[in-house]
């Protein structure tokens, strides 16, 4: 089932957004949180910040898996996913360095490294409350078209889309990484429960198709559709092709 949260802005779309993930801390101390990485989460993560100092929202006992990791970055890279997570939100909150986990794309053995992500997740009890974006392709988590729903954490040749549109945090186009590991459309469906996020005009025809087409693995996000509670958190530049 697919709940559809149509908001002004994306600035209303972050505090939502924050605030049912605080909510989710709230309810259970000890939650199990899957982040994500790019644009759109980051009003997120600064809500949650305002939230864990105005309210005192702890995080001490929080555990978080982020989707994916660059084949090839280490933790000190400013373009790692790690570098990231620390910069716009671990730094600011009281979360222990030992409760929060990335894939490590530096591992030689990646096959090994998808597996033991997969079987960390597990022995964590699996994830609460997993946030996404998407990708103008439909991609979650590195997911591209063509991606089997049955797929676990895995490593993923990243499509040339794909490497466009991340090119803007990087020097030059050369520079972004050829592969990524993510977490499967598997692993994300696993999830008790899912938001993803949406703003601008830019992903109003992927937002379009997700809510309004078909599920077909040429479309990742559609699996969302699959799932029994997720939650679809957008502007209205994004909802501006729905039909009404």
């Amino acid at each position: 089932m697919v709940n559809i949260l149509i908001y002004h802005s994306y600035k209303e779309l972050s505090r939502a957004a924050a605030e049912e993930i605080a909510s989710q801390i709230q309810r259970k101390a000890d939650s199990v949180l899957g982040l994500a990485t790019g644009g759109t989460p980051e009003g997120v993560y600064d809500e949650l910040i305002d939230i864990h100092k105005r309210q005192n929202l702890s995080f001490r006992s929080v555990v978080t898996f982020n989707l994916d990791e660059y084949v090839g970055l280490g933790s000190d890279d400013p373009n790692s996913y790690r570098y990231y997570m620390t910069k716009r939100l671990f730094s600011h909150i009281d979360i222990p360095k030992d409760q929060y986990f990335l894939p490590d794309g530096t591992n030689e053995n990646l096959l090994q490294e998808c597996e033991d992500y997969e079987k960390l997740i597990t022995s964590r009890g699996g994830i609460d409350l997993q946030l996404l974006g998407i990708g103008h392709n439909g991609h979650i988590g590195f997911n591209e078209p063509g991606t089997p729903f049955s797929t676990k954490t895995h490593t993923v040749t990243l499509k040339q889309q794909t490497i466009e549109a991340n090119s803007r945090y990087f020097h030059t186009i050369e520079d972004v990484p050829k592969q990524a590991i993510t977490m499967g459309i598997e692993s994300i469906l696993n999830s008790k429960r899912i938001i993803l996020l949406a703003s601008g005009k830019k992903k109003a025809s992927a937002v379009k198709r997700l809510i309004e087409g078909t599920v077909d693995e040429s479309f990742p996000a559609s699996a969302l559709h699959l799932h029994p509670n997720t939650t679809i958190f957008i502007d209205r530049d994004a909802a501006s092709l729905l039909d009404d």
